[in-house]
């Protein structure tokens, strides 16, 4: 499990749009915002990336890059891009399972239409320097973070100049 105040292990994953994004690569205003998304075959998930499609120009105006990221094929998730509204977030792919786990994501074995074996949801909040500043894991697909709480949240965080918390 990464802790907050820990640099973020590095992460180069392949894109729908044919490029790879590289965390070292970016330089946001204030924060990069992961969001690990179980894959196509889970409609909450649909919800959740559809949502912040809606919610993209508000991370934005706050100096936010965000990119979603499973560990569904190329094929599932170029077909996810395709299928839900999501056109302008970065959408990755391919996440392997160790990788899930060096991020400290649960890791589930598939039932029904899943794949054999997947990450559950996690949010990481990363300061412009990739240090972990804030990060939400789930164990199921229910439960997440409401983006307008994140956007409040960040909000605080550059008005108070607050500090990461549960370091410790």
């Amino acid at each position: 499990m990464i802790k907050p105040r820990e640099k973020a292990p590095e992460l180069s994953i392949k894109l729908v749009n044919d490029t790879t994004w590289k965390l070292s690569e970016q330089s946001p205003e204030n924060f990069t915002l992961i969001l690990f998304y179980r894959g196509k075959h889970c409609p909450v998930c649909q919800k959740q990336l559809e949502q912040l499609q809606k919610s993209l120009p508000k991370f934005t105006e706050r100096g936010v890059n965000v990119i979603a990221i499973s560990t569904d094929t190329e094929e599932i998730a170029k077909a996810t891009h395709n299928e839900w509204a999501i056109d302008d977030i970065p959408l990755g792919y391919g996440l392997s399972i160790d990788e899930a786990r060096k991020w400290g994501l649960f890791i589930s074995s598939g039932i029904k239409q899943e794949p054999e074996f997947f990450a559950e949801p996690g949010l990481f909040l990363l300061t412009a320097d990739s240090i972990v500043y804030w990060e939400s894991i789930q164990s199921m697909p229910f439960g997440r973070p409401e983006f307008r709480d994140v956007l409040g949240g960040i909000d605080y965080i550059l008005k108070a100049d607050y500090p990461a918390r549960g370091e410790a």
